[in-house]
């Protein structure tokens, strides 16, 4: 049984001139369990669609998957809700080791933050310039995020993601209720199916942490676009992975954080 993205709820709802009731879409938030080779891995709360990308994207982003080519099986059973992933050559420190942080020099540099251990293992500095947007075209992709998200239409419950050509044409969109989910699916889709990160752009709907900035440079995204804010120690590792960051893309404007080379303001 495919579980539905959102479903019907009867809401009260107050306003200055009354109170009406009505039937609302509300999204829907499923727990999905990944199995590695067995045993229980980690849970996820997510929208359930795409899951068999998410799990993908999932454990390359914690970097338990270092090569499409080590997944051998999998499968996701909707009924239960869990995803069973078979990949070779695990490397079991990673998997003790990989949710615990550490204070550390940026990606080896100047600043210190709080990172993962696998993060410190896969997330390279890039140092390519195949990337150079204007301020317009900046715009036009985070209308065109926003244009494919009518679940968030409906329910205002998710978070969009898109990945673009640098000349602004849309590759792919998905959505979830958990930001880090949105991206985690166009990550697994482009492994899966062998599409370059290289010389996209990823939008994003929401906030730019760390972890989102990091999850960017594990897909060698070299610009990253936002609607929302930015924290400062994902500027500090935007600045020393050579990744350009660009937020608060709203209302007409927006605040470009690090690697400014990449956007101009016209032809």
């Amino acid at each position: 049984m495919t579980q539905p993205v959102a479903g019907k709820r009867i809401v009260v709802r107050y306003e200055p001139d009354g109170v009406r009731t009505f039937e609302d879409d509300v999204a829907t938030e499923w727990p999905v369990t990944i199995v590695l080779n067995g045993e229980e891995f980690a849970t996820l709360v997510c929208s359930p669609e795409e899951v068999e990308d998410l799990a993908v994207g999932y454990m390359a982003s914690e970097g338990v998957l270092a090569d499409i080519a080590a997944l051998e099986d999998l499968s996701y059973d909707d009924r239960t809700g869990t995803v069973y992933v078979e990949i070779a050559g695990v490397d079991s420190w990673l998997i003790d080791s990989g949710s615990k942080r550490v204070l550390t020099s940026c990606c080896g540099k100047s600043r210190q933050g709080f990172v993962f251990y696998a993060d410190m293992r896969t997330a390279r500095e890039i140092e390519s310039r195949l990337i150079k947007l204007t301020y317009d075209s900046c715009l036009s992709m985070m209308r065109a995020m926003e244009s494919k998200s009518g679940l968030f239409k409906a329910t205002g419950g998710v978070h969009n993601a898109a990945l673009f050509h640098a000349d602004g044409t849309l590759l792919l969109a998905r959505t979830d209720i958990g930001r880090h989910n949105a991206i985690d699916k166009l990550y697994g889709y482009c492994l899966r199916n062998g599409v370059s990160m290289a010389d996209k752009v990823l939008a994003f709907s929401g906030r730019v942490s760390s972890e989102v900035l990091l999850k960017a440079a594990k897909m060698r995204c070299e610009t990253l676009l936002s609607k929302s804010a930015v924290t400062d120690l994902a500027i500090n590792l935007a600045e020393d992975l050579g990744i350009t960051i660009v937020g608060f893309i709203r209302g007409g404007a927006m605040n470009v954080y690090s690697h400014a080379d990449r956007i101009t303001v016209g032809e």
